[in-house]
């Protein structure tokens, strides 16, 4: 594995994360703010399109070359997101009711090291590149 590639391939897709957050936050602002959909069905929801759009835009962005199903790709896909979405949460919870992070500290924290999990997962695992 070269170190120069992985760091190059990391910064895209920052860049894929970071488009899939706004699809996330904006999912969510309209799904609650708007349309008044229960905040847990808004944030289940929006996790569904910001994976998707994860997808999409990883696969314009970085993982061009992937010769899978899109189907199979997909699920493992999900398979990742969910397993780092409850990552998450369990981060958020040890850092501010373990060891009392204040709540945005925590979140910065768990998204750094759930975003790590999720590149090296789709890297190794899913594209294998």
């Amino acid at each position: 594995m070269n170190i120069r590639t992985t760091i190059f391939q990391a910064m895209l897709y920052l860049i894929v994360g970071a488009l899939a957050t706004v699809v996330e936050w904006g999912t969510f602002y309209i799904l609650n703010a708007k349309l008044c959909v229960y905040y847990m069905l808004a944030t289940a929801l929006s996790f569904i399109a910001s994976t998707f759009a994860n997808w999409i835009f990883g696969r314009i962005i970085l993982f061009r070359n992937s010769s899978q199903s899109k189907i199979k790709e997909l699920a493992k896909i999900y398979t990742v997101s969910i397993a780092g979405l409850l990552m998450n949460l369990l981060l958020m919870y040890l850092f501010i009711e373990k060891l009392n992070f204040w709540e945005m500290y925590s979140k910065i924290f768990a998204t750094g090291i759930v975003f790590v999990w999720n590149f090296l997962i789709r890297k190794l695992l899913i594209y294998k590149i």
